[in-house]
């Protein structure tokens, strides 16, 4: 197997499944020491609300004591509700915002030190949602194209100090977010083959190894020039 991270300090945001799961073997599996943060604790994952700059700061000041620094900071968390937007209430609205744009400048900033000290890089997941619109998703689209832009400002702003800045923008993944999204959902009556269709499942869902494999590219030395780049790993759907 390949070590393309042998002695580098990763920390992968979303540990506990899905994406972030996967990228936290993946990126073990070729060298690196790995801390994972989430809302659900186990011995290779921190307890983090990204959404929550105390806890977030916590996090990330203890993941880097434990490593030594950091290499590689990646953002996987995030959150998903189907909702009318008639229906889309200030605290669903407020709840995506905060997980899934404010967290990954959180934990950002936060890294910031110790990256700026290693020259080290930063990958998040947005989503093609990001990139075009899907229906009853207005607070997921807003947050996920808010996210892209961010990390393009990022890329900009921090590449005097060696640190790349890239995204990830994911069709459907065979994760529980589109099932919890779905389950969480209080109507019956929307049109689900609209939502699937603009989602990426008419192409089928993608195991989370698919995008976790394009975080190891991108976090790798051999994307060493890629930097402010918003990757579609999609099977074509935004195009």
């Amino acid at each position: 197997m390949s070590r393309r991270f042998e002695g580098k300090r990763a920390l992968v945001t979303g540990a506990a499944g899905g994406v972030g799961r996967a990228t936290v073997e993946l990126l073990a599996g070729e060298g690196a020491t790995v801390v994972g943060l989430d809302l659900d604790a186990s011995d290779d994952v921190l307890a983090c609300d990204v959404s929550d700059e105390t806890s977030v700061r916590a996090a990330v000041t203890a993941a880097a004591e434990r490593l030594g620094g950091l290499d590689v900071v990646v953002n996987v968390a995030g959150v998903d509700q189907f909702r009318r937007f008639e229906d889309l209430d200030l605290a669903v609205w407020q709840r995506h915002l905060g997980v899934n744009l404010t967290g990954p400048m959180l934990i950002s900033h936060a890294a910031l030190p110790y990256l700026r000290e290693s020259r080290g890089n930063i990958v998040t997941i947005a989503s093609i949602a990001g990139l075009r619109a899907q229906p009853y998703q207005a607070a997921y689209c807003a947050s996920k194209a808010g996210v892209i832009q961010l990390m393009k400002s990022l890329a900009l702003e921090l590449a005097a100090d060696g640190i790349r800045v890239n995204t990830i923008c994911p069709g459907g993944v065979e994760t529980d977010l589109p099932t919890k999204a779905a389950a969480e959902h209080p109507d019956t009556d929307l049109d689900w083959g609209l939502l699937m269709e603009t989602a990426g499942a008419r192409y089928g869902f993608m195991p989370p190894s698919d995008i976790a494999d394009a975080i190891a590219y991108l976090a790798s030395d051999a994307a060493a020039s890629v930097t402010g780049a918003v990757l579609s790993v999609d099977r074509g759907t935004a195009c």
